[in-house]
């Protein structure tokens, strides 16, 4: 007499088959939302935008000081 009508082995992989699909697909949906997100992901660190502004003259050297105290955390 056979159990589940013959597809008794196939049960306990059709889970772990499932399971790991599922998995798959939400990895990469987080993936392909955080390489096309943009915004001020571009590559380029906060930091190193900060060094760009303060190089391009556009903040004094006081407001460089204080946003890169921000960035570190520091009060």
């Amino acid at each position: 007499m056979m159990d589940g009508y013959g597809y008794g082995s196939m049960m306990g992989w059709t889970w772990l088959f499932w399971l790991l699909l599922v998995i798959g697909l939400v990895l990469l949906v987080i993936f392909a939302v955080r390489a096309f997100s943009g915004g001020a992901r571009d590559g380029r660190s906060a930091r190193r935008i900060l060094d760009e502004r303060y190089a391009r003259g556009e903040m004094t050297t006081e407001e460089y000081r204080e946003r890169l105290k921000t960035l570190r955390g520091e009060t």
